[in-house]
């Protein structure tokens, strides 16, 4: 049996073509999640958390992470922000059951900041240090600062606008 070039050149490019169609779709998730976070929501979560910072979208941190952080919140970065146990336990479930992927954990323990995050890191890494030490910026946690549509779970570069 002889080597029918034609018949592999056609079955070689279909091949390319399928493999080309789906890397856009498999990256996909990847692009729209560092936009838009999804836009759930809970009343709980909103006024508990919002109160002292944003309510940051629980996407951007992986499940263990939350339930680590929300059994803390006597000791929360500094502060007490403890809750009652329906209020914690409401705003935990809806953390973790809107929780981000393994892109934004750290390896072999849960990760609690925001920013300590590889996903955080890469997205930022053009970000100079004068940046996040602007009075206006005070911290790298401070989405809202150059992020004008934080509030709103859009992390979109194309609003991005770093205080000068």
């Amino acid at each position: 049996m002889l080597f029918d070039y034609r018949k592999f050149s056609r079955m070689f490019t279909v091949a390319v073509l399928l493999m080309n169609a789906m890397i856009p779709a498999a990256m996909a998730d990847d692009d729209d999640e560092d936009k838009y976070m999804p836009r759930v929501t809970n009343a709980k979560w909103k006024s508990e958390c919002g109160a002292c910072h944003i309510a940051y979208p629980p996407g951007l941190l992986p499940a263990e992470s939350w339930r680590v952080m929300m059994s803390g919140l006597d000791k929360h970065f500094g502060s007490d922000a403890s809750l009652d146990a329906p209020d914690a336990r409401e705003i935990t479930d809806f953390l973790v059951q809107n929780a981000g992927g393994k892109k934004f954990a750290l390896w072999g323990k849960p990760v609690l900041r925001i920013t300590e995050t590889r996903w955080f890191r890469k997205k930022h890494d053009e970000v100079s240090q004068r940046d996040w030490d602007n009075p206006r910026v005070k911290s790298p946690a401070n989405c809202s600062a150059c992020h004008t549509g934080a509030e709103r779970g859009n992390f979109s570069e194309d609003d991005v606008r770093i205080p000068k």
